[in-house]
């Protein structure tokens, strides 16, 4: 891939002054059409040291509106992105519509030997690398992410010859490090390893462009070129309105589901009151000593709640962490999403809320909310829910590639004792706001959440993150559960 491009291409002084000025100013008016057309752009520079990232990239702005777009530098990785799973950092700054975003150095070369991520080397784990960048990528291009991917590619001579011109001048010389030369000194050996990681990511929606950089006039006039053909071909896919005389889609219709999952659930469990109480003292200390460890060891833990209105997941919460170090834990409730959450990715919201190592967070209902109330209340395409299935599987799986311990409850309680629980909270002054008219409409849509719920836990229940069914019509049974399970998982993650 890399072996065989010719870096001998030039651009005369001349001919480069003379174009530059017009493809900027194409660029430019890309720009307002991308927020027009509210098109998500994420622009990433990859290259060998010295190759001319930081003076492509202002090329590429200069001509631009700076309130419109965002210039990442990834190469030093704080604290906070070491602590959480790779992607982490990259979906915390995914565009919003119609924003670009420019990233200088990417999520592919945390697998490369020296990188300060912690990443091992084994095949199982370079195989869990490449499945979740070319995941997250396909992630961002369904949602409708034009992702341009470039590579800077010089020849081991012409980055000598760089390194050499910025360590003799006084103002640069500190952007030369040993890490730099040692790569320069080994540079067939980096060629093998730039080439495998390239042709692992590529794919047809996220292809490498390969620049050739040795000469930089050659190079600028490339980048702005590949970047702006892209944003136009894309624009116009998009703007194309379909011809009078094309057939009709045949759209597919889906399979109905079937499953009795939660039909077979008894959710009438029982425990008496001197139990619950000694159960919950003795998981609750368990859960301090636990939340210890977790800390030391430097595990992550996500739990997930969901389940039928009133079903009990705020008590259920509130004991699993009455005894943790406060300090240790987030506890976030999901609400409908604002207009800035709507204008990303829809898992965008979840990941930035992701715990570091050592910490945990628990959300009050979650991601399923795709394939639950969007589903149920039509307020997503089928074929788009219907993708978050592998997304959802494929999300969580980067989690606990990571370390991440993940726990997902559904809370279970029957109609009659929902309807006990509506009409206990109407008829109490201090909880009547807990009731809301879209309370009452999901119970009407009882049996859709039903068949949704089947084929949730049909589809996303894995050996890492399993869906764990709490009877919920006792409340103290529910809880003690909820306490039993997540000390037993932590106790075996531990181990």
């Amino acid at each position: 891939m890399l072996s065989n491009i010719d870096l001998r291409q030039t651009c005369d002084k001349h001919i480069f002054k003379d174009a530059l000025p017009p493809l900027q100013k194409k660029l430019a008016a890309l720009q307002q059409r991308v927020r027009e057309a509210k098109l998500p752009v994420l622009i990433v520079f990859e290259g060998w040291g010295a190759s001319g990232k930081g003076t492509s990239i202002a090329r590429v702005v200069n001509p631009m509106d700076p309130r419109y777009f965002d210039v990442l530098t990834m190469g030093k990785v704080s604290d906070d992105m070491v602590k959480r799973p790779f992607l982490w950092g990259y979906w915390c700054r995914i565009p919003a519509k119609g924003q670009i975003t420019i990233i200088d150095k990417s999520w592919h070369r945390v697998i490369l030997p020296g990188e300060q991520m912690k990443w091992g080397h084994t095949e199982t784990e370079a195989n869990e690398f490449y499945r979740d960048v070319t995941h997250f990528e396909r992630q961002l291009t369904d949602d409708g992410t034009l992702v341009i991917k470039l590579f800077l590619h010089i020849s081991q001579d012409e980055q000598a010859r760089r390194f050499h011109a910025l360590e003799g001048d006084p103002s640069s010389a500190w952007r030369v490090k040993a890490h730099d030369w040692a790569q320069n000194k080994q540079y067939d050996m980096h060629l093998k390893q730039f080439e495998h990681l390239l042709l692992q990511t590529q794919t047809p929606q996220t292809p490498w462009h390969i620049i050739e950089a040795d000469d930089r006039r050659y190079a600028a006039m490339k980048i702005c070129g590949t970047i702006a053909d892209a944003i136009e071909a894309r624009l116009e896919q998009l703007e194309a309105k379909p011809k009078k005389s094309a057939p009709a889609l045949i759209v597919e219709k889906s399979v109905p589901f079937y499953s009795q999952v939660l039909a077979n659930v008894n959710a009438d469990q029982d425990i008496d009151n001197a139990a619950y109480k000694e159960a919950l003292e003795s998981l609750q200390t368990r859960m301090t000593h636990l939340g210890h460890k977790m800390y030391l060891k430097r595990r992550p833990c996500v739990i997930a709640f969901e389940g039928w209105d009133a079903s009990g997941k705020g008590g259920g919460i509130k004991r699993l962490v009455a005894e943790l170090d406060p300090r240790s834990y987030a506890v976030v409730p999901i609400e409908a999403p604002t207009p800035h959450e709507l204008g990303r990715h829809y898992l965008w919201r979840f990941m930035r809320r992701m715990p570091k190592d050592g910490h945990f967070t628990i959300f009050d209902r979650s991601w399923y909310g795709r394939v639950l109330i969007e589903r149920v209340d039509e307020l997503t395409p089928e074929h788009i829910w219907r993708r978050a299935y592998d997304e959802i599987n494929e999300m969580e799986a980067h989690l606990t590639h990571h370390g991440t311990v993940l726990l997902k409850f559904w809370l279970h309680i029957d109609k009659d004792e929902q309807l006990k629980r509506f009409e206990a909270r109407q008829n109490n002054p201090a909880k009547q706001h807990k009731l809301t008219e879209a309370d009452w409409q999901n119970r009407r849509n009882w049996e859709k959440y039903e068949i949704a719920t089947d084929e949730m836990f049909a589809k996303t229940h894995t050996e890492n993150a399993p869906w764990v069914i709490v009877e919920s019509n006792n409340k103290k049974f529910a809880r003690i559960k909820i306490l039993q399970t997540v000390t037993d998982a932590l106790e075996a993650a531990l181990r």
